[in-house]
């Protein structure tokens, strides 16, 4: 049993590796060497292939598992930085080998100095081409920090040679192929290169093939970076002549698995561990490869003895087994021996049981005979009276369907009457609009008319309740689910009672648990009938100076969440009888009380409707209590009816996806650009059509059948103005426009909401989502008209700034435009004279594509990028006209063209005069 227990570590320690290269290959032997030195230690090491993705997807694997220490040495630092800080903020201890991440959020980091490393090659190289001459740079993957700093270090020291230059540098991320592949590209471009900085011994080789290739590897020297030793590695590659050098970069996996113990052991430790570098090249190599191949001599002799180790430790796991298995047989003799004794003593003590059992059993059958007897009577007697109680319930059958026919049809005269109060309530209603909005009414008449109006809304209300009641029992009632916020909604709903409160001296309070999410999808109209209905009950069976509660919560029910409300109010107790039938149709508990009957049947219908459970309590001392519980619905319980036919839905989605990209080219092939352009995002094609059909004579307009597709397009295409719905399915108008104005490319955009509700807890949402405009359907076309058209001529005041030269006005530029227009004015500066600067170029600076970067720029300052630039460097090439004594020529070189003739033609084009005609006008 104690051999072959399963140890449980005392540690467990995790390493994601970003590559599988020989330099990792070395690092992970070294912490599993390191690691047989301490008891109860396991390591796992995994391994991502250069790939992002996989490698968080490896630390995910650890934290789920629960490590307790992590050895990371990350891909790209952007990309690992979320998940490497989520690790440390669950108490994971991280150390960071090789590579940073663009965060402080880690435990140790142990590396050789990448910038030192990087600023020893560059004073290598100065020395070796004695301070002059063309230098190309091939990098490790641009995203990963180490790359970063050997370019930096590198640069650093080649700066304070001016003889030497970079002329040309490319991304081999880490391995031989990319590298080859760039290396011939760069061979292509440039007739004389003296040296080729590699970022490792990887990259090196692939360089050193593409130059023997083209007959050209004895023009220049080639530096690597890691002399591991090896074939094919850098040492190997020094005594082959294949390089000139290599950096020692240590793998020091001992050192890593050292730090990690102290870490988790509660030792000290540093959190920054720099390893030391130092040149390898012919001068040293051989004594190198000596070093190396007696430490492998070592290593190998050290895995021997472990492996001894180990087979002395089976051994004497295997004697335990003999001997403990030899004591448990002696012990299993011995129980036997004592099971065998006690068994024939209770076969002994059984057989007198038994006997007395069965003479009991006798008895109790001759019992049982008597009582069968007994029973056989008693059911003649039942059949006898099953037959009378099935001739009441034929009676009470026909009772029933008498019942319903006169309730069916009280309920279709209800109802005829109903739409015929229906004609006769409306033409009340709108002439009392009317008069009303006379001011030559005296007050009594405008009182009066109030009254009226008041009353004729009371009878619509009743009447339109008829009808709903009606449709629910015909199965026609709709529902239409739509995200709300309940709390939002309830607080809103609350101010309609606050006069009914203070005419009654009534205390009316609203309780809601904090930070509860109380948002769901329900019909927002039923809602408010269901709300309403409970609270008008509430008011109008509170006595004076009573006191009406609402409290909102939240409960769990076997593993859904559920939104639960109670509306209780004083001074009012329904017996048990009453709250038995309170929620049946037609039902009144107090004839002095006015009321249709149904209000509460219908309160049911819509609770039942949403999924939900309604119930009431009631006692002298806390007076009556209704109760909602509500399911938590969101987005995805409504596709359960596609999922009902797969087929259906997928070909409908598939023919969608297949009609988009036609959408897509017929779109950029009508595009006109010289009209201003209008996103539309709304999910009902009636209403994309007529805003269409309002917009597309003055307008270029783009349609987006959905949020997701509406933030794709305004991404795609940087509209002058948008106009969203407010309900829609996934993405609602609110959250679209939020994203929209956190977005670069996007936030200058102004946004009008549509929305068929005019409640002002919406609109304020809207607006703090950055809506620039609420507009409330059924609306007005001339007043969206006006409002388009009145947004994008004040937006274009943005566009004088470059021209003019004017300042931003503070109330018409966000501060992320400002930003944005300040980096870009400075990144024109700093590489205005670099003659192939493009927008490809300046869009990656940005961090936007080509197109995007077009299209936010013409959008601000009404010009190009591309006449940006010009513009910048003609106007830097007239204040070095007017203020220095250089010669055309190089003031066309100074500020970034190719050729004298295409600065002095592009020259006159902007001033009016050639740069000789102003050079002989000033002197």
């Amino acid at each position: 049993m104690t051999a072959c227990r399963q140890d449980v570590p005392r540690f467990r320690i995790g390493v994601a590796q970003c590559s599988d290269d020989s330099w990792r290959h070395k690092m992970n032997d070294e912490i599993l060497r390191e690691a047989m030195f301490y008891d109860g230690v396991s390591v796992e090491i995994r391994s991502a292939g250069d790939d992002n993705r996989q490698q968080a997807e490896d630390v995910r694997y650890f934290i789920d598992k629960g490590v307790d220490l992590l050895i990371i040495s990350a891909n790209e630092a952007a990309p690992m930085t979320p998940i490497v800080e989520e690790a440390y903020q669950k108490g994971i201890p991280v150390i960071l080998v090789d590579r940073k991440i663009l965060s402080d959020k880690y435990t140790a980091y142990i590396s050789a100095d990448n910038y030192e490393i990087g600023r020893a090659v560059g004073n290598y190289m100065a020395s070796t081409l004695k301070g002059k001459g063309n230098v190309v740079e091939l990098t490790g993957l641009s995203g990963s920090t180490p790359a970063m700093e050997r370019h930096q270090g590198f640069m650093a020291a080649i700066s304070n040679f001016p003889d030497i230059k970079l002329i040309d540098k490319a991304d081999a991320a880490w391995e031989r192929e990319p590298a080859e592949v760039a290396m011939d590209s760069i061979l292509r471009r440039h007739p004389k290169i003296d040296a080729v900085y590699a970022h490792n011994d990887r990259i090196a080789p692939g360089a050193y093939q593409a130059a023997r290739k083209a007959g050209r590897e004895k023009e220049m020297i080639f530096v690597g970076i890691d002399a591991l030793p090896g074939k094919g590695n850098g040492l190997e590659l020094v005594l082959d002549s294949v390089l000139n050098a290599t950096f020692i970069y240590p793998t020091n996996g001992d050192k890593v698995l050292q730090l990690a113990m102290n870490i988790l052991e509660t030792k000290p430790y540093p959190r920054e561990t720099i390893m030391n570098t130092a040149v390898v090249d012919r001068t040293n190599a051989h004594v190198m490869q000596l070093q190396t191949a007696h430490i492998s001599e070592l290593d190998e002799k050290i895995e021997t003895l472990n492996g001894r180790i180990d087979g002395y430790l089976s051994r004497v796991a295997t004697q335990q087994v003999v001997m403990y298995g030899g004591l448990v047989i002696l012990l299993l003799v011995a129980g036997l021996l004592v099971v065998v004794y006690n068994s024939l003593r209770s076969k002994n003590r059984l057989n007198r049981e038994l006997s007395e059992q069965k003479r009991q059993l006798e008895e109790q059958r001759d019992k049982l005979e008597e009582q069968r007897d007994q029973l056989e009577q008693q059911r003649d007697k039942l059949a006898e009276q099953r037959d009378k109680l099935a001739e009441q319930r034929d009676q009470l059958i026909q009772l029933s369907h008498q019942l319903e026919e006169a309730t069916h049809a009280k309920l279709v005269f209800f109802t005829n009457i109903s739409h015929d109060f229906r004609t006769p309530l409306t033409l009340v209603a709108d002439p009392v609009e009317h008069l009303l909005a006379d001011k030559t009414l005296s007050d009594d008449q405008h009182r009066m008319l109030l009254l009226v109006q008041r009353n004729v809304n009371i009878l619509l209300r009743l009447v339109n309740q008829i009808l709903d009641f009606r449709k629910y029992e015909n199965g026609k009632m709709e529902y239409t689910p739509v995200p709300v916020d309940i709390l939002s909604s309830f607080k809103g709903w609350n101010e309609s009672f606050l006069a009914a409160a203070r005419k009654k001296h009534i205390h009316f309070s609203f309780d809601n648990m904090p930070d509860t999410d109380y948002h769901t999808l329900a019909d927002v109209e039923k809602l408010e009938r269901i709300y309403f209905n409970l609270l008008s009950n509430a008011f109008k069976f509170t006595p004076e100076n009573g006191k009406v509660t609402v409290r909102l919560s939240a409960l769990t029910k076997e593993d859904d969440r559920w939104i639960r409300f109670t509306v209780s109010n004083t001074g009012s107790m329904i017996s048990a009888e009453h709250i038995r039938n309170i929620f049946d149709r037609f039902y009144k508990i107090d004839m002095h009380h006015a009321g249709s009957g149904i209000g509460l049947a219908l309160v049911k219908a819509f609770v039942e409707m949403h999924g939900g459970t309604i119930s009431v309590e009631s006692d002298e001392k806390q007076g009556t209590v209704f109760t909602v519980d509500l399911p938590v619905r969101t987005c995805a319980c409504e596709t359960s009816s596609l999922e009902e036919s797969p087929v259906s839905s997928v070909s409908e989605a598939s023919s969608l996806n297949d009609a988009l990209p036609i959408e897509e080219e017929e779109l950029e092939k009508n595009y006109d650009s010289s009209k201003p352009s209008v996103l539309i995002i709304d999910d009902n094609v009636d209403i994309r059509s007529y805003v269409h059909g309002l917009l597309h004579t003055d307008y270029t307009v783009i349609e987006a059948a959905d949020g997701s597709e509406g933030i794709r397009k305004a991404m795609k295409y940087v509209p002058d103005l948008i106009i969203s719905d407010v309900m829609m399915p996934g993405i609602d108008g609110i959250e679209c426009c939020r994203r929209l104005k956190s977005e670069l490319q996007t936030c200058h955009i102004p946004v009008i909401l549509l929305t068929a509700c005019s409640l002002d807890e919406q609109k304020i949402q809207g607006y703090d989502g950055g809506a620039d405009s609420y507009i409330s359907k059924p609306f007005s076309s001339q007043l969206l008209l006006a409002r388009v058209r009145n947004l994008i001529d004040s937006h274009r005041r943005l566009k004088q700034f470059f021209g003019g030269g004017q300042a931003l006005a503070k109330e018409d530029v966000c501060d992320m435009d400002k930003d944005f227009v300040e980096k870009f004015k400075a990144l024109i500066d700093a590489k205005m004279g670099d003659s192939g600067l493009n927008v490809e170029d300046l869009g990656k600076e940005m961090g936007l594509s080509r197109v995007q970067l077009y299209r936010k720029i013409k959008s601000l300052t009404n010009y190009s990028p591309n006449e940006l630039l010009r513009i910048a460097r003609l106007k830097r090439a007239a204040s070095l006209l007017a203020s220095s004594d250089m010669t055309v020529a190089e003031i066309g070189y100074e500020v970034g063209f190719s050729s004298p003739s295409y600065f002095a033609k592009c020259y006159k084009e902007q001033f009016g005069e050639s740069p000789t005609d102003l050079l002989k006008r000033k002197g």
